[in-house]
């Protein structure tokens, strides 16, 4: 028999399926042209009788397909398709092929750099990953069962937009004690992590063409981008051994993004005179300043300076996280906003949807309050200091090679080096024998003075970084 149709068509077995199916068939068929204009759809019975439906099935697609528009119906005659404008297929390109120019411009180029190699070795100098081993998963486990068996008891409902008030409490608490923030539960926004209070940062502070950001030289790339996205003009500032060289920063400036406590990637602290000649720079031109104290917890037989917040509550955004402090797939950041920013900060969190999820909250909200924080940043503090000892031992045995940065903090340490013009031997051999280890250049957004490497201590234990600086210093000798 001749085919009823120019193209193939199976339906279902299911009879409840058949009329949809067949009416999505014919209609993809009239919109990509398989039916043309004009063309006479054959008459139900026969159609019926070709794919063994009833013809009450076809009738049906028939009529929905004609009420819809894609048949038109004569008097005691078939049907035929209508005339209908149907967009252009898309030609071959014959220009080489490239980014979809759909997508923002800032997305279509590489901005961000490889942060850590995906082939590293579990045991590695790689940067701002804690160690595992040490974490109490058990204690973890029965904290979130204990949230799960409270929102059992609950309706659902969305948490708020700022965050859970527990946790919030919490989160004022910790920093006040850690850090001398000075802020209460409603100063504190949560975000899913650090990168995102940068992201929402830069959507309530940025003006697209307008905003100039002064941001470290060498700095965190992920920062840089999402001001970048935002629409900021970035500005390169360097840094030394007292942090951000304040007395370097652009006459026109809107925002500072600064890393004080922990300086990413060289680890340098913003001295108090630096700080102040910060803040006073800021007031003075009605700028923000955007503080990441990303690992800052972690300190090594210094006291810590004042936070930028605690010297100015009116012009500083402190930004935290709990990737470092307890463990990345947490997902849990926090900004202290201003109270003039607080109201428009959760605008920004409700309208994006950035919503964090109550059970994790709930869990790290006890964990906190519980006293379980304190304790577990004393238990790491004591096995980090090891392993940064071992660190700088390393880099003391190289001294024609290593110029260590002042540091006392965080998770990785870092040094000059002492020769730029064998910085290239020194990189090659490091990454061999130091696998994680990185080179300033990888955060550096404009040229750098002096070249500089950067040995984080996470997940390496401190006998293996002993014997893997070793094995540096023999390969360089």
């Amino acid at each position: 028999m001749e085919p009823v149709l120019p193209f193939d068509l199976v339906l279902p077995r299911h009879a409840g399926r058949r009329m949809q199916t067949l009416h999505r068939a014919l209609r993809a068929a009239i919109l990509d042209g398989r039916l043309a204009r004009g063309f006479t759809m054959p008459s139900t019975r026969r159609l019926a009788e070709a794919l063994r439906v009833s013809r009450n099935t076809v009738s049906a697609a028939y009529d929905l397909l004609m009420a819809e528009g894609y048949l038109s119906t004569r008097t005691r005659a078939r049907p035929v398709v209508a005339a209908l404008a149907r967009p252009a297929r898309s030609r071959i390109r014959t220009a080489p092929r490239g980014p979809d120019t759909r997508i923002a411009r800032f997305w279509r180029t590489p901005y961000l750099p490889a942060r850590v190699a995906p082939d590293l070795p579990e045991r590695s100098f790689r940067l701002g990953i804690p160690e595992y081993r040490a974490f109490p998963h058990a204690l973890w486990r029965r904290l979130m069962a204990r949230a799960l068996r409270a929102g059992e008891k609950q309706p659902f409902r969305y948490p708020p937009p700022a965050g859970l008030p527990a946790l919030r409490d919490a989160i004022a608490q910790h920093v006040a004690f850690t850090r001398a923030v000075a802020c209460s539960a409603d100063d504190v926004v949560v975000t899913s992590s650090a990168q995102q209070a940068l992201g929402l940062l830069a959507r309530l502070l940025v003006t697209p063409g307008k905003t100039r950001v002064a941001v470290e030289n060498p700095g965190y790339p992920p920062l840089r981008a999402a001001l970048a996205s935002a629409g900021a003009e970035l500005l390169p500032v360097p840094v030394d051994d007292e942090g951000l060289c304040v007395e370097c920063m652009p006459p026109r400036v809107d925002i500072v993004c600064v890393t004080p406590s922990h300086q990413s990637p060289t680890g340098a602290v913003l001295s108090l005179r630096r700080r102040t000649a910060l803040l006073e720079f800021a007031r003075r031109r009605g700028a923000v300043v955007i503080e990441d104290d990303y690992d800052g917890e972690f300190r090594f037989g210094t006291r810590p300076l004042d936070a930028l917040q605690t010297l100015d509550r009116d012009c500083v955004f402190y930004v935290g996280t709990f990737s470092k402090t307890l463990f990345p797939g947490l997902r849990k950041g926090f900004v202290v906003a201003p109270a003039w920013a607080r109201e428009f900060l959760q605008s920004v969190v409700a309208c994006t949807g950035s919503h964090g999820d109550a059970i994790t909250q709930a869990a790290l909200a006890a964990f906190i309050l519980d006293g379980h924080m304190a304790r577990h940043v004393r238990r790491m503090r004591s096995i980090y200091a090891e392993r940064r000892d071992a660190v700088l031992e390393g880099m003391a045995a190289l001294p024609d090679w290593l110029e260590p940065v002042p540091s006392g903090a965080g998770l990785h340490t870092a040094a000059r080096l002492r020769k730029p013009a064998r910085a290239e031997t020194f990189l090659r051999q490091m990454r061999v024998h130091a696998p994680g280890a990185e080179a300033w250049t990888e955060y550096a957004f404009a040229p750098l003075p002096r070249p500089g490497v950067v040995f984080g201590y996470g997940v390496i234990d401190a006998g293996e970084i002993r014997a893997r600086m070793k094995a540096l210093r023999r390969a360089l000798a």
